[in-house]
């Protein structure tokens, strides 16, 4: 099962992916583009080419600060790191890098911008993360970060894109590049110290005072990833008492267990590849870990073990509106499509609006930016929440800062969050909640994207009346990629990947597993149905298909 690591890295180099493919060029998912060596969808030929492109759309955009670079531990993301920076240092652009080669989490380089470019209206910073996230060791990624220090939007990422393409079927004609040793010792290449800028500055988004004054015993699993060497400075300079169960760093991550379908997969929502934690769960009051680039967490309860995203989003979400008093008042809570209804109800109960929208990080950038979001997450387990003044943390999902507050929760409340969970439970009732996906070709997954309401021919969902379609996010007015369909006790949301050949359905229901089988039957067979039936380009005009872009 176990990657091979050098012919991995040989691939990335000698291997040229033919642009005239599709599903070998260059394609920005909802983070990033991605792919293997081996498949000729990650190599050195794309990184060169989307380098390139961010050159030139920084030259487009006047964007002309430092650019933060930061990569994980996949075994891809340091032979792409050194081609970035051989086109970067090419293009005149001041480049700042980790301090030793450090690995640099996602929320760090997020972190890094945003500070620069405080109170900055001119040579504003932006940021690039070299990483596949929580995918399997064979992944490469790569994802640019706008001034704004989140996810680039889908404007951005299509004009990249492009960019990317033409360079990559002009054979880099037009790419700048020099060599990395140049690179390396040119006058706009500098270190940074990423690791104590944010480990200094976390006392400023959770209450350490609080962790380390109830001695709260955590354990800390890095999964072998970006953070792997940022958890005992945290732990020492805020005097926490934090074990590091794991600090092995190795491309193949042989120390995981696998995932649900056999793939190694550095997944810290996922109660397969976590199990070596849930495991040790007694051993602490609290625990968790991170994914490869740390931006998402997992938290593992002494009363439960792992918690599914759902349940730490709601009882996070709870607990930050009650204990932060100088977060503003009008904040809301900010929700995915395919997330957990229990948020909507912890957000009612809170009196605070909640700002639904599609699914990416990206939708909650321009929110904690400006402090109109205390709070952003996902089903997939990531988010981000301000400071407790109420001003920017990050915009980009941070895995580390939920992970801490899980703690504090534990520390404040004398309850750690399973515990809370259940009481959500008790008060508004128990979901059942779940994703299936199936296999769908470009063709397919495009024409999911255009479901309509009119589709849905059915008044009912199991035996409840329909009470909503949506294909646009409520919070936003975004098309949401896809469509989602809600009853009084239930829902399921139907959308394809951004990433991956395939297409998602997400269901919940509050009356139990049995009812939650039967909305997502019924959401396949109208999925089955839309993938089946011939539809022809006029009768999608008049169907209203188009509505919203594509």
């Amino acid at each position: 099962m176990l990657v091979d690591v050098p012919k991995l890295v040989t691939a990335y180099y000698i291997e040229v992916p033919d642009s005239s493919v599709p599903e070998q060029q260059v394609a920005f998912g909802t983070s990033g583009h991605r792919g293997s060596a081996l498949e000729h969808t990650f190599n050195q030929s794309h990184v060169l080419a989307i380098s390139q492109a961010i050159c030139d759309y920084r030259k487009a955009q006047g964007i002309d600060g430092p650019l933060f670079l930061g990569f994980d531990t996949h075994a891809l993301s340091v032979p792409a790191c050194a081609s970035a920076v051989e086109v970067l240092a090419a293009n005149g652009v001041e480049i700042m890098l980790a301090a030793k080669d450090e690995y640099t989490p996602t929320p760090v380089i997020s972190h890094a911008i945003l500070t620069y470019n405080r109170h900055r209206n001119a040579g504003l910073a932006d940021g690039i993360v070299i990483t596949p996230s929580h995918n399997p060791p064979d992944s490469g990624g790569f994802k640019y970060n706008p001034p704004n220090g989140g996810p680039a939007g889908t404007g951005v990422t299509k004009w990249i894109e492009a960019r990317a393409n033409v360079l990559l079927a002009g054979g880099h004609q037009d790419v700048k590049r020099i060599p990395f040793e140049r690179a390396q010792r040119a006058t706009t290449t500098h270190r940074h110290d990423f690791l104590n800028a944010y480990v200094d500055d976390l006392r400023n988004v959770v209450d350490m005072d609080t962790i380390r004054g109830a001695t709260v015993r955590m354990g800390v699993d890095p999964l072998g990833g970006a953070g792997v060497h940022y958890w005992g400075p945290i732990a020492e300079r805020y005097g926490l008492n934090l074990t590091v169960v794991n600090d092995v760093v190795d491309p193949t991550f042989r120390f995981m267990t696998v995932d649900w379908d056999g793939q190694i997969r550095m997944d810290p929502s996922s109660p397969y590849a976590m199990q070596g934690l849930i495991e040790l769960k007694d051993r602490f009051d609290i625990a968790f870990a991170c994914d490869t680039d740390h931006d998402r967490h997992g938290i593992v309860a002494r009363s439960v073990g792992l918690l599914p995203p759902n349940h730490y989003l709601s009882v996070a979400i709870l607990y930050l509106f009650q204990h932060r008093p100088n977060w503003n008042k009008d904040a809301a809570v900010g929700k995915t499509v395919v997330s957990s209804q229990m948020i909507d109800r912890v957000t009612a109960k809170l009196g605070r609006k909640l700002y639904e929208v599609p699914v990416g990080f990206k939708w909650f950038v321009d929110g904690l930016f400006d402090g109109s979001l205390g709070f952003g997450g996902e089903e997939s387990a990531g988010a981000s929440f301000v400071r407790l003044d109420g001003s920017v943390w990050t915009t980009d999902k941070d895995g580390i800062v939920p992970a801490l507050l899980s703690s504090e929760i534990t520390a404040r409340m004398g309850r750690d969050p399973g515990e809370i969970y259940r009481e959500l439970v008790r008060e508004f009732g128990e979901p059942a909640y779940d994703r299936v996906e199936a296999p769908a070709t470009p063709e397919q997954k495009q024409r999911l994207t255009q479901l309509s309401p009119k589709q849905i021919l059915s008044a009912q969902l199991a035996d409840e009346k329909i009470q909503t379609v949506l294909t646009q996010a409520p919070g936003n007015g975004a098309p949401i990629g896809g469509l989602k369909v809600i009853a009084e006790s239930g829902w399921f949301a139907a959308r394809p990947s951004g990433t991956e050949d395939i297409y998602k359905i997400y269901g919940e229901s509050f009356r139990g597993p049995d009812y939650l089988c039967r909305i997502l039957a019924e959401a396949q067979t109208i999925v089955d149905a839309t993938l089946a039936a011939p539809v022809q380009p006029t009768e999608i005009a008049s169907e209203g298909y188009l509505k919203g872009g594509r």
